[in-house]
């Protein structure tokens, strides 16, 4: 069978697989406040700040990449707050017409200062990282402290007026099992979305299947110790199945990238903060803009041609369940989530 014949220039991010590709997630800093083990090493060696991208570069990528098709933003990291003035950016992309998603990522641990000023700048969408509620635990997962700075974060991004706000927890079998229902209870006490993530082979340590909380436990303890859960309306493009309390109090979602992969709908690219584009998170070939972005003159035909290049190379799938699963050589601090 032939493959299907490449995108011509000005249409849409299409694969080869016929995914169609609306939604960026850019790094915009590889440093972190945190060492969480799941994520990155305790000893690391960041970027210069010269090699990363800066606001009006990744301004001017996102104005190239929204007549493709990019209508959503997520800005990650590391830790995205740890880039100074970051609402400077915010600011330039909700200027960038057809651009209807900004959203960010975060640890939380910088958010109470700088809740109100982002939230003045444009962004909306919000997703706060917490895997525990209990200190010691905390201390062990991120190998730093700093859980009472996040729980002030979640408060002060409530007061801002962000709504919905999403809480993330990575599900780390071992470690996660005594985490799941306080955090069910204390999300859904507070009006949090709480979505549970499973494990992944992204960060420094060796790959270990066996650390997987498979989300069908983690439902099955949410139903046990916090309420009914029956199945919420699905957006297909969406890495989270969500359910919500039969009672009407909140929701919670499950990413199975592990035990329920999505990859035949995924919808994402990503920006690394050098620069550097991947068509997925577990990718082993990254395509390089930073020299169209460079140039005198922005090469946006360049950097076009990178898009719909990258896009078009994406794999059926990650493999993250078969025997020719490759580890990429980044880990997640040096993605982007």
């Amino acid at each position: 069978m032939s493959r299907p014949t490449p995108p011509a220039p000005g249409s849409a991010l299409r694969d080869s697989f016929g995914r169609t590709h609306n939604n960026l997630r850019i790094s915009v800093t590889d440093r972190c406040n945190l060492r969480c083990t799941y994520c990155m090493p305790e000893d690391v060696t960041f970027q210069d700040r010269s090699e990363l991208l800066t606001f009006e570069e990744i301004a001017a990528l996102v104005r190239v990449a929204v007549p493709l098709g990019v209508n959503k933003v997520r800005l990650t990291g590391g830790e995205p707050l740890m880039r100074k003035e970051l609402y400077k950016l915010v600011r330039l992309l909700t200027a960038v017409p057809g651009l209807t998603d900004i959203g960010l990522t975060t640890n939380g641990i910088l958010l109470a200062e700088h809740s109100q000023e982002l939230f003045d700048a444009g962004l909306r969408r919000l997703n706060v990282s917490l895997d525990t509620l209990d200190p010691a635990r905390f201390r062990s997962l991120t190998r730093r402290d700093g859980l009472e700075r996040v729980l002030a974060g979640l408060e002060g991004a409530k007061r801002a007026g962000f709504s919905p706000i999403k809480v993330n927890a990575v599900a780390v079998r071992g470690f996660a099992e005594h985490d799941v229902v306080p955090l069910a209870r204390y999300c859904r006490a507070n009006g949090f979305e709480l979505r549970f993530i499973e494990y992944m082979p992204i960060g420094a340590e060796a790959w270990e299947r066996e650390k997987v909380l498979f989300a069908s436990e983690i439902l099955d303890r949410v139903q046990r110790g916090v309420g009914e859960l029956v199945p919420a309306n699905h957006d297909p493009s969406s890495p989270s199945l969500d359910y919500a309390y039969s009672d009407g109090g909140g929701t919670v979602g499950i990413i199975a990238s592990v035990s329920r992969p999505f990859c035949a709908s995924c919808n994402r690219l990503r920006l690394t903060a050098d620069g550097k584009l991947r068509n997925c998170l577990f990718a082993l070939d990254e395509t390089d803009v930073k020299g169209f972005l460079r140039q005198a003159t922005i090469d946006e035909s360049g950097i076009a041609n990178a898009l719909r290049t990258s896009v078009w190379a994406k794999w059926r799938g990650h493999e993250i369940n078969t025997a020719t699963f490759v580890k990429p050589g980044r880990t997640m601090h040096a993605i982007g989530g």
